[in-house]
């Protein structure tokens, strides 16, 4: 990432979201996104269900029993572009990049449908698209940003749930908020995404504050990278080789000395 421009990102204040979808709308419409289903998932007003290759915003509707009376907890899930992002890592060709702005972008044209990349992200988000086998997922609006243009999405929310700009600058305003719904008797709201509160991918470049336990979102609650110890791991291998080689060595000595 370049020293020059600060890491661009998300913040997705849930506790303002109308679950109106106009971010899932933006995004399809902007990024040229295939249509995903229309079904009765019966799961409240949610008809996307989770984020995928023709999913990259998905608005969840989780409905609660509030003491008698009924609350919806509305959330914009969208990829987190993680610091330590495991499917750029494992990725084989080089289609996953991170970008001068701290984003992860697959370029389709140079994915060659392995799949690696899908069981390595801790959250579920990038998955291959069954009509070519290539994988896809949200890319912060890439080329909106190098128009210096706001992401389709944030663009679109008419409440400013979701915001865009720089992570740093987000973290500030969202640890206000925190701070303001809890003093207004909201204890549970938190947010999740800062590196202190998510080590396992050494953080996140889009911010979510939750009314709720990250659990309750279909969140990790202490999501890790699936490349965080491959260093090591590769040293155990290797560690196990040579002794399997200095055994069939040794085997090998002893075998011409009788």
């Amino acid at each position: 990432m370049s020293a020059t421009i600060p890491r661009k990102g998300f913040f997705t204040d849930t506790s303002v979201c109308i679950g109106c979808k106009a971010c899932e709308v933006a995004c399809k419409q902007w990024n040229d996104v295939p249509e995903d289903g229309l079904d009765f998932l019966a799961m409240s007003y949610d008809n996307t269900g989770s984020l995928g290759a023709d999913t990259w915003r998905h608005v969840a509707f989780i409905e609660q029993d509030d003491g008698g009376d009924m609350r919806w907890l509305m959330s914009s899930d969208v990829c987190k572009h993680c610091t330590s992002a495991a499917c750029l890592e494992v990725c084989p060709t080089g289609a996953l990049f991170r970008t001068e702005f701290g984003t992860v972008v697959v370029q389709p044209d140079v994915c060659n449908g392995c799949g690696y990349c899908v069981p390595a992200c801790p959250y579920g988000v990038i998955d291959r698209r069954k009509e070519d086998g290539r994988a896809w997922k949200c890319t912060l609006c890439y080329d909106r940003l190098k128009d210096d243009m706001t992401p389709a999405c944030a663009q679109a929310c008419p409440t400013q749930s979701i915001q865009f700009g720089d992570v740093e600058e987000l973290a500030v305003v969202a640890d206000a908020r925190v701070a303001e719904l809890q003093a207004a008797g909201m204890v549970k709201a938190q947010l999740y995404g800062k590196p202190a509160d998510t080590p396992g991918v050494g953080g996140q470049g889009s911010l979510f504050l939750l009314l709720d336990e990250p659990e309750v979102y279909g969140l990790p609650p202490d999501p890790v990278s699936s490349t965080r110890n491959l260093a090591s791991m590769w040293g155990t291998a290797a560690a196990a080789g040579a002794i399997l080689v200095g055994s069939a060595l040794g085997s090998i000595f002893a075998g011409r000395r009788r």
